[in-house]
């Protein structure tokens, strides 16, 4: 390999980047044998991987329980949709990357994946199902702008079944698009029949509108391996289609300061730090001054030198992108999962703040019994998970005796372990013990 093409060839490869080429010839290696050089090189890459934004961009994702078809049908997607010319197909190894999941058939990590229908262009999050990992499916879902929860037909809803939709209403996911997954394996219509019913009921108990929200029944390996089209690939394209017709356009937050929580880091040996995650508001352009706040440490000033949108070269990231960001002179251990990448001087570290909280039944699977003063969980809120310290807020009247009970709408103070980026309005979750027990809105900034 020659010299050029090594100093860039790891930004190519590294992390879910990815190049486009044009004809049968592939632009860098005519840009090696011509001797163009590293800068060369540089310049074709980004201008044959561009992102162009030709049609409305929404953020999905598949949801539901360990072993139900996710990551199967998410292969069937980008299948299905690389033989229209819309995907790169991805083959179910591909999704799930890590050597556990593929030995233990279980997703870890949140797998994000690229396609387009004729009217929208999607990103695509295959979320984990297994108890284990619930704190990235959090993440995975808080990107969405709507779902596609997977039920096999062979088991109907099941514990991550319900939690998932949980979890996706708590985030502010507002559409779902139901696939009832494995009908290969059931004889009986009437349980096919059953499994819709209790998943419609299911909806509406989780405030989703069941009774409206679109069905599909099909099977996701067929389509996978190309067989019983009527319950392959036809129902891929129907669900694509309930999913674009459901599923609405989301308005993107252009105008505010623009910030970014960082999902994930690594370095790209002779080029940087990445830092990726999901845009929450604002653009931001090539060569702009940023700042990355939380974690308990300084805000540290930097540089953007390179965007990479969809696995593509871009000039800008705005909302609702799913980016990775080059920054100049941080340190990739400097850089820590949970931080937000924002416009210099917007957004601050705080350690303490007055919430309103919901603490949900037993029904909502929530705790069994209520809490006192200075009970301390762990609290989810964009990509970061913190133990806290959850308070009565001063002149609370018989502290000592008081309890929060499921049920409950209280107003607290929570107290972080280390200060993070946070601000009025932000909403959050409050987990323990491998489930979900409360879900807030940060009233008003205390320290």
């Amino acid at each position: 390999m020659s010299t050029a093409f090594r100093s860039i060839a790891p930004f190519l490869r590294t992390a879910r980047y990815g190049l486009k080429t044009r004809g049968s010839v592939n632009p860098l290696q005519a840009a090696l044998k011509n001797n163009q050089g590293a800068a060369g090189v540089l310049n074709l890459a980004r201008t044959y991987a561009v992102f162009e934004r030709t049609k409305p961009h929404v953020n999905i994702g598949t949801i539901g329980h360990v072993d139900h078809g996710k990551t199967t049908l998410s292969a069937a997607i980008t299948k299905r949709q690389a033989e229209k010319g819309l995907a790169n197909f991805l083959e179910y190894g591909a999704i799930d990357k890590a050597p556990e999941e593929r030995k233990r058939g279980i997703t870890i990590s949140t797998a994000h994946i690229e396609y387009s229908t004729d009217n929208r262009h999607y990103s695509h999050v295959d979320c984990p199902g297994h108890a284990d990992y619930i704190k990235n499916m959090i993440t995975g879902a808080a990107n969405m702008d709507g779902a596609i929860i997977v039920v096999a037909a062979s088991d109907g809803q099941m514990p991550q079944t319900r939690e998932h939709l949980l979890l996706a209403r708590q985030v502010g996911v507002q559409k779902i698009v139901v696939f009832v997954n494995k009908i290969d394996a059931i004889d009986d219509p009437e349980m096919l029949e059953l499994v819709e019913m209790e998943m419609r009921e299911l909806l509406n108990t989780y405030g989703f509108e069941g009774d409206e929200t679109p069905v599909i029944m099909g099977s996701a390996l067929m389509a996978l391996n190309n067989q019983k089209p009527e319950i392959g690939e036809q129902k891929i394209d129907e669900l694509l289609k309930a999913v674009d017709e459901w599923i609405p356009t989301p308005e993107r937050d252009l105008d505010k300061p623009f910030l970014m929580s960082v999902e994930d880091v690594f370095s790209i040996s002779g080029r940087g730090t990445v830092v990726s995650g999901r845009v929450e508001r604002g653009v931001l352009k090539r060569d702009e001054e940023v700042e990355l706040v939380g974690k308990g440490v300084d805000p540290i000033k930097t540089k953007v030198t390179d965007i990479e949108t969809f696995k593509k070269s871009c000039e800008q990231s705005q909302a609702g992108d799913n980016s990775g960001l080059l920054i100049r002179g941080v340190r990739r251990e400097d850089v820590r999962r949970g931080m937000v990448i924002c416009k210099p001087g917007t957004v601050k570290s705080h350690k303490q703040f007055l919430a309103s909280l919901y603490v949900l039944t037993k029904e909502e699977g929530g705790r069994h019994t209520g809490f006192h003063e200075h009970y301390r969980p762990q609290l989810y809120l964009r990509t970061s998970d913190e133990s806290v310290d959850l308070t009565f807020p001063e002149g609370t009247p018989d502290v000592a005796g008081k309890m929060v009970m499921p049920g409950d709408n209280v107003e607290m103070v929570v107290t972080l372990t280390n200060p993070n980026a946070i601000e009025a309005g932000q909403r959050f979750n409050i987990r323990e013990g491998g489930r979900t027990v409360a879900t807030g809105l940060v009233t008003r900034i205390i320290q």
